[in-house]
């Protein structure tokens, strides 16, 4: 019974593959950034009332849809819920792949892949509908705003979309593994991600008389070379961490020496008790090296989404459903990220499994890494992301 209902579900999944790929591309035409998906929100409920399907609107721009199986339902008590998760913002980076499905919206991009990931979830929310004799139980469908910030699966939460859930599947395409691949190993996959501030007050001064004023962009580019070395003499090498300024900004005028500034950035640390020690680590190197300048230093650091790890029960679940459709030749090996994702808020509550799919083919320009301007996907992999998480889906709520 188990490789008839992988069957339907290969089939399903070619027939629809051209909807799927059309559904990305508009998505991709038409990115918003984190927490204002308003017409992105709008698209999906579209597509899920042209389908028949249930939803409803949460945490402002999110929707949680739900297909229900018919299939003989177990004795009262024992119906079992899973959910799938997508994730829907885009970035502000400003696109410049060339392709005829370019962002429409100036300074917006997916280009981190979100595009597919919804244009999957509704590929496999066809199947899922289609196949409902096959399964009873729910599947809800979780398509999630604000993940670039880390905030919106928090908000997905406590709107209730893990209400009565058992297990949660999520997927990430992924431009460091070969497309057509799928890497659902148990275990730590992707990094704590935390941030960090650093507020320098110097004294201004005339840009021709520097002696009489305290530079705080001198003092910042001294904090960013010292922050450096922090993860490359201070840190264990067999200890994965980094440590990157993303933002620094100072001084008002070309003739005027910065009084002020500021760097912002972010931590990437694998271990837990690193994770704890490296916050009062980059006070230390700030507050030190404004001190040697006469500048002083102001640290605000803010904890974000903790590590990403698969339950083991769940890893093997999703090896099975990439080998019961695509065959064993599909499992892929990846050793995981310093990456970081806000799914990692949903572990924490239920267990479930992270899926990496692969989507890197230098052959269509896919070559170029998450959050380039030049990002793009082997869309042959998308029909096949949608095929997984239906056959996980119907995996977990057949009972296996």
């Amino acid at each position: 019974m188990e490789q008839q209902t992988a069957d339907k579900v290969k089939a399903l999944g070619a027939s629809i593959e051209p909807q799927i790929v059309d559904d990305r591309r508009y998505f991709h035409r038409h990115p918003e950034p984190s927490g204002r998906e308003y017409a992105t929100s709008d698209a999906i409920c579209a597509r899920l009332d042209a389908l028949g399907v249930p939803y409803r609107r949460v945490a402002e721009t999110g929707v949680i849809a739900s297909v229900y199986g018919t299939a003989d339902l177990p004795a009262k008590g024992d119906e079992r819920c899973i959910a799938l998760r997508c994730d829907i913002d885009a970035l502000p980076v400003t696109e410049r792949t060339g392709a005829p499905y370019e962002s429409e919206n100036p300074g917006m991009m997916h280009a981190c892949g979100h595009d597919c990931h919804i244009a999957m979830m509704l590929g496999a929310v066809r199947i899922l509908r289609d196949l409902a004799s096959e399964f009873s139980g729910e599947a809800r469908i979780l398509f999630q705003p604000a993940e670039e910030i880390s905030i919106g699966s928090t908000k997905m939460i406590e709107a209730g979309a893990l209400d009565g859930v058992d297990t949660v599947y999520g997927a990430h395409i992924w431009s460091e593994l070969d497309a057509g691949l799928f890497s659902c190993e148990a275990g730590r996959r992707m990094a704590h991600t935390d941030w960090f501030r650093i507020d320098i007050e110097g004294v201004s001064a005339h840009g021709s008389m520097p002696h009489k004023g305290v530079d705080a962009i001198v003092v910042g580019a001294e904090m960013i070379d010292a922050l450096q070395i922090l993860v490359s003499r201070d840190i264990s090498p067999f200890e994965p961490a980094v440590v990157t300024v993303g933002e620094f900004h100072g001084g008002e005028a070309r003739n005027i020496m910065a009084g002020s500034a500021y760097l912002t950035g972010t931590v990437r640390t694998w271990s837990d008790e690193l994770r704890r020690e490296l916050p009062s680590c980059i006070e230390h190197i700030a507050e030190k090296t404004a001190h040697t300048f006469g500048a002083v230093a102001r640290v605000t650091y803010e904890e974000g989404n903790a590590g990403l790890s698969n339950d083991v029960k769940c890893a093997k679940r999703a090896q099975l459903a990439v080998a019961e459709v695509l065959g064993a030749g599909a499992l892929g090996k990846y050793r995981g990220t310093l990456s970081g994702e806000d799914f990692s808020e949903y572990l924490r509550l239920v267990p479930g499994v992270f899926v990496f799919i692969g989507c890197r083919n230098p052959e269509v320009k896919a070559n170029h890494p998450q959050h380039s301007c030049f990002y793009e996907v082997d869309e042959s992999v998308l029909a096949k992301g949608s095929m997984v998480a239906a056959q996980y889906a119907i995996d977990f709520l057949q009972g296996r």
